[in-house]
């Protein structure tokens, strides 16, 4: 009886070596070469090295973009109280021009606002914000804002002839516009009739 089940296993063995044989030639024809699997880890390297690239590039500039907004941030910072101080140099801008116009004992007086306004325009200039002349420039949207048309034969139209108040920039950016009064060409007069108008 132990003959007889010695058998089997000894012919299922054989079996499974022929099979073990017949795949083995398919598995090798299956598996690439050594060049083809060096020439794929080259391609994949460089794949990678791209991409490693692509994100070098990518973070370089976001840290310029971060330091550019950083530095933005901390010039213009002062915008708001800045643009709260100017009225306040226009205010006594004016005083200084009433005073001077006026003919009373006013010299004390008049001295101690032109010192403020002369504080002032140093506290602001340090801070980079710089007022702009508009007088006699040709009109720019960007920086003035038009309040009215004079008639003028000194000035070309659309040139600033009367500036309402001052325009100011904040480090080369616009702060506030100025309010200007822009020149236009005196209106034709009408042809003079003698009354012997033909009906």
């Amino acid at each position: 009886m132990a003959k007889k089940t010695e058998q089997p296993v000894d012919q299922a063995a054989a079996e499974t070596e022929e099979q073990i044989t017949e795949q083995a030639p398919q598995d090798a024809a299956v598996e690439p070469s050594l060049e083809e699997q060096l020439a794929a880890s080259r391609a994949e390297s460089q794949k990678n090295w791209d991409l490693y690239l692509r994100e070098r590039a990518d973070l370089e500039n976001f840290r310029r973009r971060a330091q550019r907004e950083k530095e933005e941030l901390s010039r213009f910072a002062n915008e708001n109280i800045i643009k709260e101080i100017v009225p306040v140099v226009d205010n006594l801008e004016r005083a200084v021009a009433h005073a001077r116009q006026e003919s009373g004992d006013t010299e004390g007086l008049l001295q101690g606002v032109e010192m403020t306004l002369s504080m002032f325009a140093k506290a602001l200039d340090k801070f980079g914000v710089t007022p702009f002349n508009s007088v006699g420039e040709p009109f720019d949207p960007s920086r003035h804002e038009a309040m009215g048309l004079v008639e003028s034969t000194e000035h070309a139209p659309n040139t600033v002839v009367h500036e309402m108040q001052k325009g100011y920039l904040l480090s080369s950016r616009l702060l506030r516009p100025a309010l200007v009064m822009l020149a236009k060409a005196p209106a034709a007069e009408p042809p003079a009739t003698d009354g012997n108008e033909n009906n």
